[in-house]
């Protein structure tokens, strides 16, 4: 704790004279220039619950502490400030948030449609892992921060004899309305798909088979939420399973809830999440806003920040959290890799809107 805290003094003294030294790695010529006037605040989005409250001890207080600009964090959900941030560069626009905080397939299109900054002068990509790194476009319109798996989550008193070891095992109907799922299926439509009977290499010609297990997993009329409803319904007792995130559930366990986790026979998902810049920011507002996805990137930050989610970054020499070494939600090496499912983010990018419809048609039907 004493050489954290003393580098960060170290960071803190630095920036009482300039905010530049955030980019530890600028050219003299750089950190020489001016400093650009700071906003009174930066806005970024964030999802709610244990992972605002992860992001904002590891980054947020942080940058703030460093800097004195204030950050604000708009918990708009990141499909509806999708199209909020297209309209407002499609306009001239100055747009509604500073940075998002975004899932790597969402910000994809959003970089493919030409909204995103670059930010490949980064000092701190230095440093990164090959996670870091968007696949299939060019430098860096977004950079990735941290992996994580749609694990299968269960209270182990619902299931005495163990872990369970499929997919299928919750179409038990014991379980019937005690099963959880992302309202729009994220997570949940590649292991679907295997259990359904059908094959990763089918996807997305042919996912008839994730569309028949769902149809079947729609008689067990599950609860369709967002990210803390999971950590909700675990505390209060409302569900014995669910597929999502392993942060959802490990927030419930730190209060308390007897839980568990686990990557069943037919797999899990696997992706990533990132932070990327829309354009129209004026320029000081952008070189700030730079700065605070460079902070994000810092060992310091990272640790922190992962710590809360209980995730895997992109910086090496990361220490997992007490318990988390060697969990299957907590992937390191190759071999951890082997039952987990990554579909690439052009198929995902083309058709993710489409697979979240076809999830909302069943589920409502």
């Amino acid at each position: 704790m004493s050489k954290k805290y003393s580098r960060r003094s170290v960071l803190r003294a630095g920036l009482a004279t300039s905010g530049a030294a955030l980019l530890t790695s600028m050219p003299a010529s750089r950190l020489l220039a001016q400093e650009p006037e700071k906003p009174s605040e930066i806005i970024v989005r964030a999802w709610g619950g244990e992972w605002v409250e992860s992001l904002k001890k590891g980054v947020s207080d942080r940058f703030t502490e460093m800097t004195g600009i204030a950050v604000r964090h708009d918990l708009t959900e990141d499909n509806e400030i999708q199209p909020k941030v297209w309209a407002a560069v499609a306009q001239g626009r100055v747009p509604p948030i500073h940075i998002n905080w975004d899932t790597t397939t969402n910000a994809t299109k959003s970089a493919l449609r030409g909204v995103t900054e670059d930010i490949s002068d980064l000092p701190n990509l230095a440093n990164t892992t090959d996670l870091a790194k968007p696949v299939g476009l060019e430098g860096y319109p977004l950079v990735n921060t941290y992996g994580y798996v749609y694990v299968l989550a269960y209270r182990p008193e619902a299931f005495p004899d163990g872990a369970p070891k499929s997919w299928r095992d919750l179409l038990d109907p014991k379980f019937k309305g005690r099963i959880a799922l992302y309202n729009d299926g994220i997570g949940f439509h590649f292991p679907a798909q295997v259990a359904g009977g059908g094959s990763l290499d089918d996807i997305p010609d042919n996912m008839d088979a994730c569309w028949s297990f769902v149809r079947e997993m729609k008689e067990q009329n599950p609860l369709l939420g967002e990210d803390p409803d999971f950590t909700t319904w675990f505390q209060n007792g409302e569900i014995d399973a669910a597929c999502t995130i392993s942060t959802n559930a490990l927030a419930a366990k730190k209060n308390g809830v007897e839980l568990a986790w686990t990557v069943p026979e037919e797999g899990c998902k696997f992706d990533t999440d990132c932070l990327w810049i829309p354009k129209g920011l004026p320029e000081n507002e952008l070189y700030w806003a730079k700065q605070y996805i460079n902070l994000a990137l810092s060992q310091e930050s990272q640790q922190i920040w992962l710590d809360g989610l209980g995730l895997p970054g992109v910086i090496p020499g990361l220490t997992p959290p007490e318990g988390l070494a060697g969990d299957p939600s907590y992937p390191t090496e190759p071999a951890d890799f082997e039952h987990l499912i990554r579909i690439s983010s052009a198929v995902q990018v083309q058709n993710e809107s489409d697979w979240f419809a076809k999830f909302k048609e069943i589920m409502q039907g």
